[in-house]
């Protein structure tokens, strides 16, 4: 097991935290939003809000764990972006802008206010900048006020918060007016903003958000998520989406740890262990995790973020279980991300996936989704639990 920790803080702190930290652009500020897969920078290429404000988190968390402190020196970078990306006059964070604040995407997407309330409410709890943490609460009250209803949250927003097509978070042929992916991100960032702050606000939501899974969302019949629905949550698809399954089997684990309510989590933790050995039967092998399963036929490619999820989701589910498959599983995906999923040239970073014998994908290795966020999250989450 010594061995899996010092090769995971290698992970985290030889090749993940450097090449972030070797995109900052000291120019025109934030961090460079593309590298193409021959890793070729394009310091003009846009800035993503989720990608800027998930950078923002992860140096956030890895200098409360690691107390270096030109992490937090990079989290401040990060942080002053993010201020560039928040529209004063409408409120909120938009979907994207040129590298010198310019807006090129004013979309207000729920998704990302979310992110945003994640990322500064880590950025408070390292820096004490009570700034950040009255920012984080000022996109909750916008959330909660002009991106929602009252049967749950909404997803795309025109710049002054008129209801917009919802392309950027709809897949697989359909338009979603509610999607599992938002709520389980709104519920990341006030578990987040909730650690930091413990208002009772926060709390009520986080209790709404696990009534909305357990009633709405989690189909107890097929042991799954559904992913997307109309407004009145009827699903829309038959889609399994195995990553975000086990993603959220670990991290709503974490909420339910987080409110500390032994009446709720006796109720709500079966069904995320049920997540865990449903995705177990149908997406795991020992060579690493399916990405989903569309109207029975499933989707072999390992995406990066998969990847990372699913040994968090194994590892979390083996802590309540003991089951040693779990065990197995967990090991044998760290295995197969240091083995294949690793882009070994120099100067690189993961992925964006590989396809089920190996060979990758030339998707970019740095594009709007692709960040640190979840293979950095991954090596934080399993240093911690070593304490």
């Amino acid at each position: 097991m010594s061995e899996f920790l010092n090769e995971v803080k290698s992970e985290l702190t030889s090749k993940i935290i450097p090449f972030w930290r070797g995109l900052r652009d000291d120019e025109n500020g934030g961090y460079i939003g593309l590298v193409d897969f021959d890793l070729k920078r394009f310091p003009e290429a846009e800035r993503g809000c989720i990608l800027n404000s998930r950078i923002l988190w992860f140096f956030s968390e890895a200098y409360m764990f690691l107390a270096d402190d030109t992490l937090l020196n990079e989290a401040d970078h990060a942080y002053e972006m993010l201020i560039k990306m928040t529209d004063s006059e409408n409120g909120g964070v938009y979907w994207s802008v040129s590298p010198d604040g310019r807006v090129l995407d004013s979309t207000k997407h729920t998704y990302n206010q979310a992110f945003a309330i994640y990322a500064l409410s880590a950025y408070f709890r390292a820096s004490g900048k009570k700034e950040a943490l009255s920012r984080a609460f000022g996109l909750f009250d916008l959330i909660e006020s002009k991106c929602r209803d009252k049967d749950g949250y909404l997803e795309a927003f025109t710049v002054d918060f008129k209801p917009a097509w919802n392309d950027k978070l709809s897949e697989n042929g359909v338009e979603a007016g509610r999607t599992m992916n938002t709520l389980l991100h709104v519920m990341e960032g006030y578990t987040g903003l909730y650690e930091a702050s413990k208002d009772v606000k926060v709390r009520e939501k986080l209790y709404e958000i696990v009534d909305i899974f357990e009633h709405k969302i989690y189909n107890r019949g097929r042991r799954r998520q559904e992913v997307f629905f109309d407004k009145d949550y009827n699903t829309l698809i038959d889609l399994h989406s195995f990553g975000h399954d086990i993603e959220t089997s670990w991290l709503m684990d974490h909420t339910l740890d987080v409110l500390g309510d032994g009446e709720l989590t006796k109720r709500i933790r079966p069904l995320l262990i049920e997540m865990a050995y449903n995705t177990y039967d149908l997406a795991f092998t020992d060579h690493g995790f399916a990405n989903e399963c569309e109207r029975g036929k499933t989707d072999t490619t390992r995406i990066w973020w998969v990847q990372a999820e699913a040994l968090l989701g194994f590892k979390n589910a083996y802590k309540h279980t003991r089951d040693e498959k779990f065990r197995e599983a967990y090991l044998s995906q760290w295995r197969y991300i240091r083995d294949v999923l690793t882009d070994k040239r120099e100067g690189s970073e993961w992925f964006w996936s590989v396809s089920e014998d190996g060979k990758p994908s030339h998707k970019p290795i740095v594009e709007p989704w692709k960040c640190p966020y979840h293979n950095g999250r991954m090596c934080l989450e399993i240093l911690k639990s070593a304490d």
